[in-house]
């Protein structure tokens, strides 16, 4: 078996072989919603940067491109797992570093990013570096987050894990209105009991919180990998135990609820797709295959309706959380809404690239659908009341989807000097994008 250090070290000998650093990321599967044009950059293949390393007391060590279910599985089989475990089985450690990664562990441990102990960054000038929060290159390590491959591209990380015992037990508590629910998370917050946090708005009457925690034995434990679906749980039961697998994968099997999109809601078809394909990898083949084919489009235009992909997760200060609420529900209309707060575990410690008010909890929104009219809207219309929405409230917007900010608009918030001084140090012949170039624009 292929070591880390002897892919890194072909992988040094592969760029010095080109002469100069040109390259962008040749990756099979992608967890970004947003369509750009298709570039002809030369491409690197980092594909197989997909290993676990080692697992030991406390922490993990990986390459960048390994997916979250197989580092999951490598940890719980050593009684232990990430300290944050994204939703999706597709996202890698590495997309979730550059990118934004949560789950229902976040009101304890942050962001994905702030559970990391160091890692290599492969720079935009070629050089792979060990970065640290402590060493010569923590100003990378703190500003990978939220640069989206635009400094480097992550080949290996040390990251926190947790232990673990054999089942997870969800008591799921429902309110009728938000400001009790979103008073009942405040409290959650600091609640020793609680392992794992998060909840779902149903509609205006209806939010339950879900509030778990690990126990070693359970009297049944429920299976939402096929037949059933887990989020309609959440309004049916109480209380609920699932193996601690099954409970971080709980949302993936339907995508949350997205997977209603493509009838793998319906029993039929759902027998018709089988439980292997019942999954966030899968679905990500059909929306690519979608993409490229336009058929959703297609169907839209001849039912004579006006549609906009409303795909967000933002994150709002929780004593603006019910206001928030109450303007998606008012003006967007998007149901169900994925809710989970967010607390980082050092406040002392800031990401430049992704400035949450140090001290200050969060809660993210997760809602993702198509909103279809029948009278014609300018081209991201609600999509840009969201993002002014967001700002005017001092929350932040993660960037894997569709973003229609200006230019000043969008540096106002993810701190261009900062960026600028990153780019330059990093990536001085800009080789890889620019931020707003990738995120944004669409060319």
């Amino acid at each position: 078996m292929t070591t880390y250090e002897d892919k890194r070290a072909a992988l040094a000998a592969s760029i010095a072989a080109q002469g100069a650093p040109a390259f962008g990321l040749d990756k099979s599967t992608s967890n970004l919603f947003r369509d750009r044009a298709p570039r002809r950059a030369p491409r690197i293949d980092l594909s197989h940067f997909n290993r676990v390393i080692s697992v030991g007391d406390g922490v993990v060590e990986v390459e960048g491109m390994t997916r979250f279910v197989d580092l999951a599985d490598a940890t719980l089989a050593q009684g232990a797992m990430p300290a944050v475990v994204p939703q999706l089985k597709s996202i890698t450690i590495g997309g979730a570093v550059a990118g934004v990664g949560i789950e229902a562990t976040s009101f304890r441990h942050g962001l994905v990013h702030e559970t990391i102990a160091a890692m290599d960054v492969l720079t935009g000038d070629g050089r792979t570096l060990t970065c640290t929060p402590d060493n010569a290159q923590r100003d990378l390590f703190f500003g990978m987050p939220n640069s989206y491959g635009t400094l480097g591209y992550t080949l290996r990380v040390t990251a926190k894990t947790i232990p673990v015992k054999r089942y997870v037990e969800v008591k799921h508590r429902r309110f009728s209105d938000a400001a009790p629910f979103f008073a009942a998370i405040g409290e959650s917050l600091h609640d020793a009991s609680v392992d794992f946090l998060d909840g779902v708005v149903f509609d205006r009457g209806l939010l339950v919180l879900s509030r778990a925690r690990f126990v070693d034995e359970a009297p049944y434990a429920s299976d939402y990998t096929y037949e059933k679906i887990y989020y309609r749980s959440l309004r049916e039961r109480a209380e609920d135990y699932l193996a601690v697998r099954d409970y971080l994968w709980r949302w993936d099997t339907d995508w949350f609820w997205c997977s209603k999109n493509i009838g793998a809601q319906n029993p039929i078809v759902r027998k018709l797709f089988g439980r292997d394909r019942l999954n966030s990898i899968f679905y990500q083949k059909v929306m690519r295959w979608n993409t490229r084919w336009k058929l959703g489009a297609v169907v839209e235009r001849m039912r004579g309706v006006d549609a906009e992909s409303v795909i967000q997760d933002v994150d709002i200060p929780l004593d603006r959380a019910a206001e928030f609420l109450a303007f998606l529900l008012d003006e967007v209309g998007v149901l169900p809404i994925w809710v989970c707060p967010i607390r980082a575990p050092d406040p002392s410690v800031s990401y430049p690239l992704y400035p949450l008010a140090p001290g200050t909890p969060y809660v993210n929104f997760g809602f993702w659908d198509r909103v279809t009219r029948r009278e014609k809207r300018p081209t991201g219309y609600l999509n840009r009341k969201i993002e002014a929405r967001v700002r005017d409230m001092g929350g932040l917007k993660s960037l894997y989807s569709d973003s229609y900010f200006t230019e000043d608009a969008f540096w106002s918030i993810y701190n261009r000097p900062a960026y600028e001084a990153l780019k330059r140090k990093y990536d001085p012949g800009n080789v890889l994008p620019d931020l707003y170039q990738k995120v944004v624009l669409r060319h």
